[in-house]
């Protein structure tokens, strides 16, 4: 196949963008690629694999501590080698972008590595290849990057951001975090479980704010035990380079101004999606003031230039800026370009996740925003602790489910050990608008954290046994 023409153009190729590429391929459509660095975009190499690495490196450093000082195992950390745990994470990025590299090579995908932009609402230009002319679409899939604050200069050493905090050199003995979204917490979470002093300070009044409130005062709780000096509600005042790393000044939620002195300094204050150099304004396209390109038409994800979709970090809300979220957009845009009949993400539906210790999980709506939404609702919280697995993990943490009075679930919320691969089973409650009763009917398994949750719809169901 040459580049001078193909059915399906996809600019970008992390996630949402390699997602739409096989997809499409796989349903016989003629696919180019353009990809300016590496397939997998950020999630693959600075994002959620090296991330989710990292901080599987730090349960397993809290288990010692927590061996030693709750069950007696005579137990110790003598040092953390940083370049084998770096090998370790570099290892399992490496292996996971051969394999996206080989299944685009095996589904027939043409990558063309270099900088595209936009030429019309059918043609792109690739770096080093020339001009490409799309059949049916071209598919907007150019990611994000972090967002920083005025005065802040990203170094890689003393002031990071999430795409380079991993690699920066070394373990900081201190560390002040910015944001308290979920990747702030995960980089506090990893920071402190490897012996940093960490300092988190966000704007809002509490972590997590897009969550429930339930959920942040346990995460907040969770976070405090281990250590972390959590300030919500606190700003950033000024900062100053020192020679062995910052010194900042934060008016704290009580109007008190604080001086906080770190190794390193990690601005995670969201990511802003990357359009520049994209040519919008050639395919007749522009982004909101935000950077986002939004679409006419969300059941197809396509914008109102007819055959030009988007997908991933470039959509506005309701899209949630999530990997898995670009996955499922991806299948979406391939299948629609295929002439499949296609039904629209349910952005309702999909999991959110916080990696730290503890855990946050959630799919659906917050107990607030039900309400505020009109609905009559009826809620239930459990604490983990109230099972015999939340016992033996002895870390605290809930269940949380909102659901409609007499009617369907609406939202379910968790904290706690493990709680990202206890989610699923939530999901396709939520995104089959299962009733209580519906799961009540259904038996967890004995002793588990999960059965936290059957517990939870069981009371909600009027059939409780160990919940009063």
């Amino acid at each position: 196949m040459t580049l001078s023409e193909a059915d399906v153009i996809v600019i970008g190729g992390g996630t949402g963008g390699y997602s739409t590429a096989l997809r499409a391929a796989a349903l016989g459509l003629r696919v180019v690629l353009a990809e300016r660095d590496r397939v997998g975009g950020t999630c693959l190499h600075r994002g959620c694999v090296p991330s989710k690495a990292m901080l599987h490196a730090a349960e397993l450093v809290d288990g010692i501590a927590e061996a030693r000082e709750r069950w007696g195992v005579a137990s110790t950390l003598d040092s953390i080698d940083w370049p084998a745990l770096v090998a370790t994470r570099d290892d399992i990025v490496s292996r996971n972008h051969r394999g996206v590299v080989d299944h685009l090579a095996h589904a027939g995908v043409e990558v063309a590595y270099g900088s595209a932009r936009l030429t019309g609402p059918r043609s792109v230009v690739v770096e080093g290849y020339g001009e490409v002319r799309a059949r049916r679409g071209i598919v907007l899939a150019t990611g994000s990057r972090p967002r920083t604050l005025p005065g802040l200069v990203p170094d890689g050493r003393r002031v990071v951001t999430s795409d380079d905090a991993l690699f920066a050199p070394g373990l900081p003995g201190s560390v002040l975090v910015l944001g308290g979204g979920a990747i702030g917490v995960e980089y506090a979470s990893f920071h402190r479980s490897l012996g940093a002093e960490v300092t988190l300070v966000e704007a809002a009044d509490r972590l997590v704010p897009l969550e429930d409130p339930e959920v942040s005062r346990h995460l907040t709780r969770g976070l405090k035990r281990r250590g972390v000096d959590v300030r919500a509600g606190a700003r950033l005042v000024e900062t100053e380079l020192v020679t062995d790393g910052v010194r900042a000044t934060v008016r704290t939620a009580r109007g008190e101004i604080r001086t906080v002195e770190a190794e390193r300094l990690l601005v995670a204050v969201g990511r802003a999606p990357v359009t520049d150099g994209l040519g919008l304004a050639a395919a007749g396209l522009t982004a909101d003031e935000r950077g986002h390109v939004a679409p006419a038409d969300w059941s197809r994800l396509e914008t109102a230039v007819p055959g030009i979709h988007v997908v991933g970090d470039l959509l506005p809300p309701p899209s949630l800026g999530l990997a898995h979220a670009s996955f499922a957009e991806g299948l979406l845009v391939a299948e629609t370009l295929a002439g499949l009949a296609t039904a629209p993400v349910d952005y309702a539906a999909v999991p959110r996740v916080t990696y730290s210790s503890p855990q946050t999980a959630a799919v659906g709506l917050t107990e607030e925003e039900a309400r505020n939404r009109g609905h009559e609702v009826t809620v239930n919280t459990m604490p983990l602790t109230a099972v015999a697995k939340g016992m033996v993990h002895g870390r605290g943490g809930m269940v949380k489910v909102v659901a409609e009075r007499g009617g369907r679930v609406l939202g379910v919320h968790l904290v706690g050990p493990q709680v990202s691969e206890m989610i699923a089973e939530s999901q396709l409650i939520v995104g089959w608008d299962a009733e209580p009763s519906d799961v009540a009917r259904h038996i967890h398994a004995h002793p588990t954290l999960s059965e936290a949750v059957g517990e939870t719809f069981l009371s909600l169901a009027g059939r409780g046994l160990h919940q009063r």
